[in-house]
């Protein structure tokens, strides 16, 4: 099937009453059969199991083409949990441009846990392999990357890690199964920040694993976290997560077109010093981003010309780009990176971050245009 029919079948829950959108299923407790003593809908407890979060599960599963899906109350939820899932004294190679909170977790909850980690440039594969111990057991990859856009060979990448005895874990937040499906390409489990473009309309928040593999000890331990922990999504947000799956494609295309005539446009810009976008021709892994991906996707990234104060000025002048934090909603968004990651960042401090929405890519462009002639 093609993506759009797949959403739309894969969300889709049959319902006793007949009713086409299921209901939410409020109930933090289930009834027990009389004679067996079985739970009679197959839960029992809403932390454990709830039909809203397991049909939610299986949509993702599918979508991603993996076995398992697992959902959390955050992406972050999500990332813990896997890495909570390996031993004091396992190792993890991380990427050195990722999202700002996953080497931070490494950092300052797990390293002092026991848990060891290398950050290297993923697009390097030598300093990849360089970077592989006896005790590794987790490649972490995030492609396109945050916030440079850099891409990472997936295929290479799960072949190393795999020759080693270590597993692949890619973050497709940004791609999204419309444009990426790392499982097909070798990778071992597939994480997402739901909030984003799944969720898709910055009014959910959660996360989720979805592994190849569902007997994988890993698999099986993070499922076992996931229960008992209980850092789970609500019934209605799962609810909000299977209705956003279902309009994932026509959303992810429409802003994806919008942003490569905006990059087009910046490109140029004489205010704009660089573009980052996997779209354009410039960009120096063009031939990987059409070998692995379905499309360049909707986020970009910019570099004025000038240094913080010249961005911030970008950013001030802006009437229908939001100054906000996040991505993968109907409505653009802007941020300063520098300024929201603080003294640890490595981005660039003329780095402009964007999240293209569905507005018309003319207006944006306008917008664009008189605000970047202000500085």
């Amino acid at each position: 099937m093609h993506f759009d029919t797949l959403a739309i079948q894969a969300a889709h829950q049959s319902d006793p009453t007949g009713a086409i959108i299921p209901p939410i299923h409020l109930s933090t407790k289930f009834e027990r059969d009389a004679e067996t003593y079985e739970p009679v809908g197959g839960h029992m407890y809403s932390r454990a199991s709830n039909p809203n979060r397991d049909a939610f599960e299986k949509a993702l599963a599918q979508l991603e083409g993996g076995a398992v899906g697992m959902a959390f109350g955050s992406g972050q939820a999500a990332t813990m949990t896997l890495f909570q899932a390996l031993r004091p004294g396992d190792h993890v190679i991380v990427p050195r441009q990722a999202y700002f909170s996953t080497p931070l977790l490494l950092e300052q909850v797990f390293h002092p846990w026991g848990l060891t980690y290398t950050r290297v440039e993923m697009s390097d594969l030598d300093a990849v392999q360089a970077a592989i111990h006896e005790n590794t057991r987790v490649i972490w990859t995030e492609t396109p990357s945050n916030p440079l856009l850099t891409m990472t060979d997936l295929l290479l990448i799960s072949q190393m890690a795999h020759e080693a005895g270590a597993i692949v874990v890619c973050d497709n937040t940004w791609a999204t199964p419309v444009l990426q499906r790392p499982l097909d390409l070798n990778c071992d489990v597939v994480m997402h920040s739901t909030t984003k473009y799944l969720g898709g309309h910055s009014d959910v928040l959660g996360g989720a694993l979805v592994f190849k593999d569902p007997n994988h000890e890993l698999a099986l331990r993070v499922r076992q976290i996931q229960q008992l922990g209980g850092a789970v999504p609500s019934p209605f947000d799962c609810w909000l997560l299977l209705r956003g799956i279902k309009t994932l494609g026509v959303r992810v295309r429409a802003q994806q077109a919008t942003a490569q005539a905006l990059a087009e446009f910046l490109d140029g810009h004489p205010s704009v010093e660089k573009v980052y976008y996997p779209g354009l021709d410039s960009h120096p892994q063009r031939a990987l981003v059409k070998q692995q991906m379905n499309g360049p996707g909707a986020m970009l990234s910019f570099g004025v010309k000038g240094g913080t104060a010249e961005a911030l000025r970008v950013c001030g002048h802006l009437k229908l780009f939001i100054r906000a934090t996040s991505l993968g909603g109907t409505e653009s968004l802007i941020e300063h990176r520098a300024t929201v990651e603080g003294i640890h960042t490595n981005a660039p401090d003329n780095l402009l971050r964007v999240s293209v929405g569905l507005e018309h890519a003319e207006d944006l462009i306008a917008d664009l245009d008189q605000a970047l002639k202000k500085i």
